[in-house]
């Protein structure tokens, strides 16, 4: 067993470009292929966050090998929450601290946790991957429903305004389209039914970025040739 953990560990590791670990660590990185969180597989998240930290860190000039290190092992003590006590993050700091890994790496484990603040650039990328890792829509069983129900909020204050005919949420609830009927909404109706919805949702919503509201008025001229 600890042969196949060591082959997954090393395979992840290759992945996403993490050398030089301990070999115990690189064990417990294998060990997270058969751990799961809300769902989301933990080795799978893990690499999302090591990627998606290096990518931010190459974007702004930050040290790309020090923020995918941080994203692999970021989670690190969810490999040892079924065999010993303590919160994953006090089992992060405790394993990362006997495999020697740097005080910089374990903080980027520990922030956003227990009140403990981001020491370097980094660190911050790394939470922020971790957000956007676990709220990708379909990574997390209560992610998935509170997103389904988002969209469904938006498509019902839409339809509650008088004239709307159709309306879809797409890509993946940033914008809505709004279909009207040009018979009861003039073209001046269709600006304001356009403020009017997104005051709305502003009001009874909570999402993360902006939602644009495209509000459509077609006309149709049919005539029959006979």
């Amino acid at each position: 067993m600890d042969v196949h953990l060591k082959e997954e560990g090393d395979k992840a590791c290759f992945e996403v470009g993490v050398h030089g670990l301990h070999p115990e660590l690189v064990k417990l990185v294998g060990r997270l292929k058969y751990r799961t969180s809300y769902g989301q597989n933990c080795l799978q998240h893990s690499k999302e966050v090591s990627w998606l930290a290096g990518m931010m860190a190459a974007e702004i000039g930050a040290d790309v090998k020090l923020a995918k290190r941080m994203g692999l092992l970021h989670d690190i003590g969810k490999a040892l929450t079924h065999e010993q006590e303590g919160s994953h993050p006090e089992l992060s700091l405790q394993v990362l601290t006997k495999y020697s890994e740097s005080p910089k790496v374990i903080n980027a484990a520990l922030c956003g946790h227990e009140d403990v603040k981001a020491e370097t650039v980094e660190a911050v990328l790394t939470e922020a991957a971790d957000g956007i890792s676990a709220a990708r829509p379909g990574a997390r069983r209560d992610v998935l429903e509170s997103y389904i129900k988002r969209l469904a909020q938006l498509e019902e204050i839409a339809l509650s305004y008088k004239g709307v005919d159709m309306c879809y949420a797409i890509q993946a609830g940033r914008e809505l389209r709004v279909m009207t009927r040009a018979d009861v909404v003039s073209d001046l109706d269709a600006h304001q039914l356009a403020k009017d919805i997104s005051k709305r949702i502003e009001a009874e919503m909570q999402y993360p970025g902006h939602i644009k509201v495209v509000v459509i008025r077609e006309t149709r001229a049919v005539e029959v040739a006979k």
